[in-house]
């Protein structure tokens, strides 16, 4: 259905074969067949040794490992090979992590030059060139009228932790401790993370409407769903037998991923900025997700033209590696020294591949890609689903792309079918994973780096899947 180039994928019905990296010719000089004496070196029982053993040590709350059965033992770019020899294009990348793919040679040459100059890997919060280098070239692609009056605080590794830093750093500076948030927000699995998140088990947070048109809350989605839900943000806090006493900050998603790829309306978020500021709240932008590009702008605030007081920063900004960081106006920098440390927020190898991803993504100007290359990919998913009625919605923005599967016949989340696209999509070396309510959504966040051709070539596979998945309905 989707046309690829020389490198894209073999028409429907045969076996599929693409490009392995981001240029062209380069393909051919990565060897990714797996020897036999690599397959022996995955240990006893092979492949399945591996997989059982993992089954049998790890969490039960372990999640990618149950949908994706593949034991990974080489990656460059989009692809992915497992230890079985088979080769799959990764529109995972890491949750967003990989905004250049894997195994990227800027990001190999910087950590290859950290490692070879004998600097220290480890240094708490130390100043050293490379968390130098690091931050200046952070600073340049920042938002400049932030960048102008910013601080950074550099986190524990992830980024649930920064988020527990910036709403940490907000209550000491403002001596508030209320919070809005938004329903279908995720922003990380620690306990304060999580309760600012749609899922929280213990609500301490006063939850707001985020826009959506397939199910608006008030019915009508599109602007005047948005217009209505930031009507009603202000109405409730203006209110003052609205039970919500100022809070501490707002906190909000440039665009919705796991809470099933819902991108904020401009005009909406540039409201909620004109709420916030008016009334003394600090607007927090979780750009875990959002940021380097991955919207088809740097940030994505930077759609509405909208300057946080806060970002939340992790994911890409680590080049593939651990690294998390909140950059916020000086003028909160209130906290004393130690209100928020972690043992390895000094990740010297995590910096270096940072700085160079970041300068790479900038220089290349790979967010102008991403924002054309998606619009292609949400046009083609468009017409789509026009074909199949179980198809609900397409949306997005860049290169972070859902599609929401229903039952044609009452409109209703359709989980099982979700799982069982995901599925066949594993079947023709497509990693694809569910997101949104009720793991309906069918996401894709391919690298920046993704060419035209293997462009065709994931939207060429998913086209076949959902059709496959709707002949053999799940059980």
């Amino acid at each position: 259905m989707f046309e690829a180039q020389s490198d894209g994928a073999v028409r429907a019905g045969g076996p599929r074969v693409v490009a392995l990296t981001e240029q062209g010719a380069a393909a051919a000089q990565v060897p990714l067949q797996v020897s036999a004496q690599g397959t022996r070196a995955v240990g006893p029982g092979g492949v399945e040794g591996i997989l059982r053993r993992q089954a049998m040590r790890e969490s039960a709350a372990r999640t990618y490992a149950r949908s994706l059965p593949i034991v990974p033992v080489r990656a460059r770019g989009l692809t992915i090979e497992g230890a079985d020899g088979r080769r799959y294009l990764d529109c995972l990348s890491g949750a967003g992590t990989l905004a250049l793919g894997h195994n990227h040679p800027v990001v190999l040459e910087a950590v290859r030059g950290v490692l070879d100059s004998g600097a220290p890997l480890h240094v708490l919060d130390l100043a050293t060139p490379v968390k130098d280098a690091f931050t200046t070239e952070l600073f340049a692609c920042l938002p400049p009228a932030l960048a102008a009056d910013a601080r950074i605080q550099f986190c524990g590794p992830a980024g649930t932790d920064a988020v527990e830093a910036a709403l940490k750093l907000v209550r000491t500076a403002t001596g508030r401790s209320g919070l809005l948030a938004f329903t279908g927000a995720y922003h990380g699995m620690t306990a304060g993370a999580l309760g600012a998140s749609g899922g929280a088990p213990d609500v301490r947070v006063t939850r707001l409407p985020f826009p959506q048109d397939l199910r608006c809350p008030f019915g009508v989605g599109g602007p005047e769903g948005a217009r209505l839900g930031a009507r009603w943000t202000e109405s409730l806090l203006d209110d003052p037998k609205g039970g919500v006493p100022s809070p501490a900050a707002m906190i909000v998603e440039p665009v919705q991923g796991e809470g099933g790829v819902f991108p904020a309306p401009d005009a909406w978020l540039r409201r909620m900025r004109e709420i916030t500021e008016a009334r003394g709240i600090p607007l927090i932008a979780d750009e875990v997700q959002t940021g380097v590009g991955r919207t088809g702008a740097f940030w994505g605030v930077d759609h509405a033209g909208v300057v946080p007081d806060v970002m939340v920063l992790s994911k890409a900004i680590g080049g593939s590696l651990p690294l998390a960081v909140i950059v916020y106006r000086s003028g909160l920098d209130v906290w004393a020294p130690g209100a928020h440390a972690g043992t390895f927020r000094g990740n010297q190898l995590a910096m270096a591949a940072g700085a160079a991803t970041l300068a790479y993504v900038r220089k290349n100007r790979l967010a102008e890609r991403a924002a054309t290359l998606g619009e292609r990919m949400l046009t083609a998913l468009r017409g789509l689903a026009s074909a199949h009625s179980c198809i609900g919605d397409v949306r997005g923005r860049g290169l972070m792309i859902g599609i929401e599967l229903v039952d044609p016949d009452t409109g209703a989340p359709a989980q099982a079918l979700a799982a069982a696209v995901r599925q066949e999509c594993l079947n023709r070396g497509l990693i694809v994973e569910l997101g949104g309510r009720n793991a309906c959504v069918v996401r894709l966040l391919p690298p920046l780096t993704l060419t035209d051709d293997q462009a065709a070539a994931v939207l060429d596979r998913l086209s076949d899947a959902i059709p496959a998945a709707v002949s053999h309905p799940p059980r």
